[in-house]
């Protein structure tokens, strides 16, 4: 078995808290600046938007002097108000073509803004400790970065779209009532306004925790169903494909009853609305009506005063959907934000340099010194893996660890790479700590090679290049021929474009594993951790990877964390470990003359063999 120690069990004082959920001024306050990076268009499409409705609240206006025209018996006799005419389709035209000029100039903004933001979040989750990845559920992290860059998508358009335009647009009707009739058509029109504002923020927050809840309960059902996909094997190896329906059906169950809820709230939220809108439209026509038969309005004034309610009331009969989405974009944009406020446990400190590896006398060394001075960890405060270990691996040596389970081998490799940092003491790569250069340039020096090998679902040659992105096939063929895969690219019809399939399921493990010596030869690092990278296979696998693991390693510096102690007889120094703490270190021919800890192992597993 492998070292596995638990790193979420407690938190260290630099991770993540959970922080009060902001404002919804504050998540837009966040969106902002990427809106303005773009100052110019934004300028030029909000002045696209007052022209717009400039010639829509002109239309009705248009409107009422063609009609006035038509009925008064002076001038309906003569002729067709040609130029009214034209100009009504020109405004008519205006409208359309200011509107568009507006999206069209505001669609990079918007697409631009999402892309920043859903690039920003990516690189972010990536420069995350292990400890997040590790404490993450895949299905509802994606849902919420894919709900969140939609929700600015939405809330852009909704905003700029439908709600300043209508706004602008009351604005400008209500000052032409004032100017031009009688006070009552403003108290109606500002009254509704008011009365539907209320009603509908009132519901809608009332409705909104319904909406919520389906998006978690949605997340969780979607991490369900990721994780049994991803898992598909052991739900094969214990015929548990029922079981695992069960338990999405009852996701699913519970996001039906959350569905349901929201639903019938948004039907009690339409029907009042459209109560709000019917009464209000009715007085204004009434009280229209009213100053045409007291001959203080025209019959062109009732026309208007209709098609301003209308051109008022059709889009306001949205804005219940409107406010409701647009608080959902809030709420999923919150969650997007929110990825970011998660601290970076490891992170560069300021002024860290790039790492350096000295030059050697012997041209075929390319490894540091390595130093591991009085190196202290423990994953949570109560329980310490590390307890001031020391040992050096010198210049383009091997150095093994092995260990009972527990004791802290795979621990050495995470603090190498530094997916976490040490509690006390320090690591040294020619004499640089490596809290004091830069991550990027440590983990381009460091390659590991892991006991399960994990790839892309993709060709053989993408995830052969991804040692090395860009490298030419040349390369790639000499990789190839020295982690001893040629064969089994030679026994493929699709040779190098074959698909590996979801986590490289279509190769056996002795094929993944090679793959993962080829690219670390693409890599070249000159620092390389072997993480039990024979464990898993078979004996004539493991002597063959074993072969391609030593070109591998050669003048490089080499640690392998091992569990088959046969795997590590040849090893320049080989570290013995028990509960954090080095209890033996030599050669190995010398430590079997000390009969210690190292003999006893080496006799428990020889015994097995002779057995067999």
């Amino acid at each position: 078995m492998r070292s596995r120690a638990n790193p979420s069990a407690a938190l260290p004082l630099d991770a993540p808290v959970t922080k009060p959920r902001r404002s919804d001024w504050e998540t837009v306050r966040m969106l902002l600046p990427y809106l303005w990076a773009f100052k110019w268009r934004v300028l030029f499409a909000l002045t696209c938007l007052v022209t717009a409705k400039l010639t829509n609240v002109g239309v009705p206006v248009v409107l009422k002097q063609i009609v006035d025209s038509l009925t008064d018996p002076k001038t309906a006799a003569l002729a067709v108000p040609i130029a009214l005419l034209a100009g009504y389709g020109l405004l008519r035209l205006s409208t359309t073509l200011f509107t568009e000029l507006r999206e069209l100039v505001f669609a990079r903004v918007t697409q631009r803004a999402v892309r920043a933001v859903a690039l920003q979040v990516f690189n972010h989750l990536h420069a995350l400790s292990l400890r997040f990845h590790l404490d993450r559920a895949t299905g509802g992290l994606t849902r919420d970065i894919e709900r969140g860059t939609r929700g600015i998508s939405s809330l852009v358009s909704y905003t700029l779209y439908s709600i300043l335009p209508t706004l602008i647009e009351i604005a400008m009707v209500l000052t032409y009532l004032v100017l031009n009739y009688e006070v009552w058509f403003a108290v109606i029109t500002v009254g509704a306004l008011v009365l539907y504002i209320v009603f509908t923020i009132t519901v809608t927050e009332w409705r909104t925790h319904f909406r919520r809840s389906m998006n978690d309960l949605d997340s969780k059902a979607n991490t369900r169903a990721v994780d049994s996909l991803l898992n598909y094997e052991t739900v094969k190896y214990f015929n548990n494909e029922g079981f695992e329906a069960r338990r999405y059906d009852e996701s699913l169950q519970r996001w039906e009853e959350a569905a349901v809820k929201s639903q019938t709230s948004l039907s009690l939220l339409n029907v009042g609305q459209s109560a709000i809108i019917a009464c209000a439209v009715t007085l204004m026509v009434w009280r229209a009506t009213v100053g045409v038969v007291e001959g203080r309005m025209t019959l062109g004034d009732l026309v208007l005063v209709n098609a301003f309610m209308i051109q008022l009331y059709i889009p306001l009969n949205f804005l219940g959907v409107l406010y409701r989405e647009i608080k959902q974009s809030l709420t999923d944009m919150e969650k997007l934000f929110g990825l970011l406020d998660a601290n970076r446990e490891v992170d560069d400190r300021p002024g860290a340099l790039p790492m350096r590896v000295m030059p050697r006398a012997d041209k075929n060394v390319l490894g540091p010194e390595i130093r591991f001075e009085q190196v202290q960890f423990a994953y949570s405060p109560d329980r310490p893996i590390l307890k001031g270990l020391s040992f050096v691996m010198a210049p383009g040596t091997t150095t093994a660890v092995v260990g009972p389970s527990g004791a802290g081998k795979s621990t050495l490799a995470r603090l190498l790479f530094r997916f976490y940092d040490v509690s006390g003491g320090g690591i040294r790569i020619d004499g640089q700590d490596i809290r004091d250069i830069t991550q990027a340039s440590l983990r381009a020096n460091v390659g590991i090679v892991p006991q399960d090998t994990v790839l892309f679902n993709d060709t053989l040659r993408y995830n052969l290049a991804y040692g090395k992105p860009g490298v030419d096939q040349e390369h790639i063929s000499q990789a190839v021929k020295a982690a001893q895969l040629e064969g089994f690219i030679n026994s493929v019809p699709q040779g190098y474009d074959i698909l590996v399939g979801e986590r490289g399921l279509k190769l056996s493990g002795g094929e993944k594993q090679r793959v993962a010596i080829a690219r670390m030869l693409l890599k070249n690092p000159p620092i390389l951790i072997l993480d039990e990278a024979t464990s898993a296979l078979d004996t004539s696998n493991e002597q063959a990877i074993q072969e391609a693991l030593r070109t591998l390693a050669a003048g490089r510096t080499t640690l392998v964390i091992a569990h088959r102690l046969s795997t590590v007889v040849d090893a320049d120094q080989i570290l013995v470990m028990d509960q954090g703490a080095l209890v033996e270190q030599g050669r190995h021919d010398e430590l079997l003359q000390r009969g210690g800890v190292y003999a006893q192992m080496w006799a428990a597993q020889a015994q097995p063999e002779i057995s067999a």
